[in-house]
């Protein structure tokens, strides 16, 4: 694996790559990034990972400072899953100037369930990846459905620009016990580990309630009092249209369901389609 921390070193390294293959991290790899990174090795001739800490994502309360960079792991898993190139830039190379110019996705599609819940992500996820894609110029990006709202994003931003990049879903990965795998489940103590597994168990029993026809209001309300109750601090649990993420109707098909909640200090997030 080849390492470039320049958007000069980068474009040398892929300038003979007629497909290159994508997969954006902020590092703190697990086996969830390392199987979008092998799903990539299958759509092109060069597999390139990113890892870059992206301020712009973060509300001043969040862990920017705080989240792990784990370097020397991270650069043996991508090695060890067939990555030719990662792309490391710091911030003076990504970011020489204040990035003024940033790219606002539509208020109903961004400022609803994560957005509402942190203001502003989505345009800091948008404006660093449509930078990402202009550095390293992809036929092929992957992107992991457990962020699903982030994928959406995504997909509209890149149909909207025109720009030459296939955006490919990657299935999310679980643990055993069903838990999404997530750079932010290392936050979790032993005990917060055992009981975090109920925000996929909810959301299951949310997606049987639906195919059994209760009603949404009752399966969302249900949900949340749920969590509360085992003492979580559920931001939202509910039932939407895959095309948009917006509240459907009984007769709206494909759903997904979706959850994000506090477990201690830690948020967490995960959905499912039906």
């Amino acid at each position: 694996m080849q390492i470039a921390h320049t958007i000069a070193e980068l474009r040398q390294l892929l300038s003979r790559s007629e497909r290159p293959a994508f997969v954006p991290t902020m590092g703190n790899l697990h086996a969830g990034h390392i199987a979008l990174v092998r799903q990539a090795g299958t759509l092109g001739d060069a597999t390139v990972a990113s890892i870059f800490v992206n301020r712009l994502q973060f509300l001043p309360h969040e862990d920017f400072d705080t989240y792990p960079r784990t370097w020397d792991s991270d650069c043996a898993q991508l090695a060890e899953a067939g990555c030719d190139v990662l792309f490391a830039p710091d911030e003076r190379e990504l970011y020489p100037e204040p990035q003024s110019y940033k790219v606002h996705p539509p208020a109903e599609l961004a400022n609803i369930l994560e957005g509402h819940f942190r203001p502003g992500f989505f345009v800091g996820v948008s404006t660093v990846v449509m930078k990402l894609l202009a550095c390293v110029q992809p036929a092929v990006a992957v992107f992991g459905k457990k962020d699903y709202q982030q994928l959406m994003v995504i997909r509209g931003m890149v149909r909207q620009f025109a720009l030459p990049t296939e955006i490919v879903a990657g299935e999310t990965q679980r643990a055993d016990d069903g838990l999404a795998l997530s750079s932010r489940n290392g936050y979790l103590s032993e005990a917060e580990r055992a009981e975090a597994v109920w925000l996929s168990r909810t959301l299951r029993q949310m997606a049987t309630q639906v195919k059994a026809g209760q009603p949404f209001a009752e399966i969302e309300a249900e949900a949340m009092q749920t969590l509360a109750r085992r003492g979580w601090q559920p931001d939202y649990l509910t039932v939407r249209r895959q095309a948009d993420l917006q509240a459907p109707t009984p007769l709206d098909a494909p759903l997904v369901v979706l959850g994000a909640a506090k477990l201690g200090p830690t948020r967490l997030i995960d959905n499912l389609e039906l």
